[in-house]
């Protein structure tokens, strides 16, 4: 579990706050008709626009995790309706249609320091189950910031979205969850979706972790799809994610990626 120090808690609220005002422009453009792609090219745009633009990359743009044969080709993930994680916006026709949910998913490096943050977004009209799914998703990241506590396991983040999605008839993606962050885009510790409360190790002041509750309408079960990034759903239902990136000090937690 990676420590920061001050001067790298300061570097990352900055970025964590360019991020969030740079996915909610994002947010903005999220409509009947828009081309993934087109997203995509707007981030790359803005970060080019910038001041002081060489401090800022896109941290998904060219990275490559474990195992993974080819980096990955964008700097914004786009995530449609059964699409749970990682949707690529720009190797095929990707366009919202009205009734669609979507996922922008973004990580900012600013001076070399990571930040993520993700939100789930209605596209023109969506039916009562598509809006029941993304409020109670939003509301199971609320939930989980209370308890990045230190001291506290990080099963307890994973226990509060489980328990919190389950009672509203919603499950936790299979296998996926949040992670540390801020060295590099995936650190230790592992965020867990799921409980038991004593899962993991005990956070300390100082950690900087991404909670992200990725969570289906349906059944749990996802599968890799063959473009090699792209997580679905198994039965073709809808998912939802929220995220942000989060410091754990030996107060209340400090939420960095919102404006």
């Amino acid at each position: 579990m990676i420590v920061k120090n001050r001067e790298e808690m300061e570097i990352l609220k900055k970025g964590g706050q360019k991020l969030s005002e740079i996915l909610n422009m994002v947010a903005e453009k999220i409509e009947p008709g828009v081309k993934a792609k087109d997203l995509n090219d707007f981030v790359l745009q803005t970060i080019k626009q910038l001041p002081n633009t060489k401090d800022y990359k896109l941290s998904f743009l060219g990275y490559k995790p474990e195992g993974v044969v080819r980096p990955y080709p964008a700097g914004l993930c786009v995530s449609v309706n059964d699409e749970v994680v990682h949707g690529i916006p720009n190797e095929s026709e990707k366009v919202l249609k009205d009734g669609d949910i979507v996922t922008i998913d973004m990580g900012l490096t600013y001076k070399g320091l990571v930040t993520d943050h993700a939100v789930t977004l209605p596209v023109g009209e969506v039916d009562e189950k598509g809006k029941e799914l993304i409020s109670v998703t939003k509301k199971a990241l609320d939930l989980a910031i209370e308890k990045a506590r230190a001291g506290n396991n990080v099963g307890e983040i994973g226990f509060t979205i489980e328990s919190f999605v389950k009672s509203k008839g919603f499950v936790p993606a299979d296998d996926l969850g949040g992670h540390g962050v801020g060295s590099s885009v995936h650190e230790e510790p592992y965020v867990p979706n799921i409980g038991p409360k004593d899962r993991g190790p005990k956070l300390v002041p100082g950690t900087v972790i991404a909670i992200e509750p990725i969570i289906n309408e349906g059944s749990k079960r996802i599968y890799l799809d063959s473009d090699g990034y792209t997580f679905k759903t198994a039965d073709s239902k809808r998912s939802a994610q929220f995220e942000h990136t989060v410091l754990i000090t030996n107060d209340n937690p400090i939420v960095l990626t919102q404006s």
